[in-house]
């Protein structure tokens, strides 16, 4: 098993190299692609030092040099990452040495394009602890409910199966083959600075067969300090109800366009109109009312009488 590792950099001088090393210890891993993005701190030194040291390191930047975001970063790298299996990893982040354990097996079946599986958490400062602890509580596991494969990881993700599946996978503990990103032509959505991540993964999901690997331990882990942008946002706040709206809508636009079912366009509809409704009323209502309504379908059906428009 040969694996890419692509790693979007920018200003991560003082978490970058223990990613890099996390990567390098792990045989998989044949080559890890930095794509650095215009860093204002030393990031760009760091990355030419790591990348003059070892073979298996690639350095890359945007023509321009300019800064693009992580999703145009990411694109970057899947173009240049040459491997059988692409994987990905944020560079404030690192692996465990169980994280391509599960993946040596599973892909041993032909017809697995991706495995998923969980991350835990390092608070590296007080103040990110307090942050993160704030927004989610005391999840030290980003995971998923119960394992799962093929569309029933796409309906999870939607929230269209009948227990709730969880939360997004993240995509550190995502391996996906090169092929079915190639035969799918999937990309970034480089107009979303934010959630361009979780729009990929549902993407992934519909259009390849996935699987869960390890889902009850972390193989790697995101590491939590003080500018964590996951963690500035208040949830349901105005803020995070236009990033929401964006990714809901991006998604929408996308099951319109490709045809989808009309089960699942409905629910990238409502869930786009919940968040736009919150933000045109400045109330959180609909938003709190929609997502507690997707634990009882019931409920779903008399508070949501939404104008659906079934194109």
């Amino acid at each position: 098993m040969e694996v890419s590792v692509i790693i979007p950099v920018y200003n991560a001088s003082e978490f970058l190299e223990k990613a890099v090393d996390s990567a390098l210890q792990l045989h998989e891993v044949k080559e890890i692609v930095l794509i650095e993005d215009k860093s204002t701190d030393n990031s760009l030194e760091i990355c030419e030092k790591l990348a003059s040291g070892n073979s298996k390191i690639k350095l890359y930047q945007h023509p321009d040099k300019e800064n693009h975001g992580a999703g145009a970063s990411r694109n970057l790298g899947l173009e240049k990452a040459q491997s059988e299996f692409i994987a990905f990893l944020d560079s404030d982040d690192y692996y465990l040495p169980n994280r391509f354990d599960a993946e040596k097996e599973i892909f041993k079946d032909l017809k697995i394009e991706g495995v998923f599986g969980a991350i835990g958490v390092e608070y590296l400062s007080e103040k990110g602890r307090e942050e993160f602890q704030n927004k989610f509580k005391n999840i030290s596991l980003t995971t998923v409910n119960f394992p799962a494969e093929g569309k029933d990881v796409f309906k999870g993700l939607l929230g269209l199966t009948s227990k709730v599946f969880g939360t997004f996978f993240h995509l550190n503990a995502l391996t996906i083959r090169k092929s079915a990103i190639v035969k799918n032509n999937l990309r970034f959505n480089e107009n979303l600075r934010v959630h361009q991540d979780s729009d990929f993964i549902i993407k992934l999901a519909y259009y390849s067969y996935l699987k869960s690997g390890v889902i009850d331990q972390a193989i790697a882990i995101r590491g939590i300090h003080d500018n964590n942008r996951i963690t500035k946002i208040v949830k349901f706040s105005p803020q995070y109800n236009q990033r929401q709206l964006l990714l809901w809508k991006s998604l929408y636009d996308w099951a319109v366009s490709d045809q989808l079912s009309s089960e699942y366009k409905k629910r990238m509809y409502l869930s786009y109109k919940s968040f736009d409704l919150s933000l045109k009323s400045g109330i959180q209502k609909y938003v709190l009312t929609f997502f507690e309504a997707l634990k009882n379908p019931k409920i779903l059906k008399t508070q949501y009488r939404f104008t659906y428009l079934n194109r």
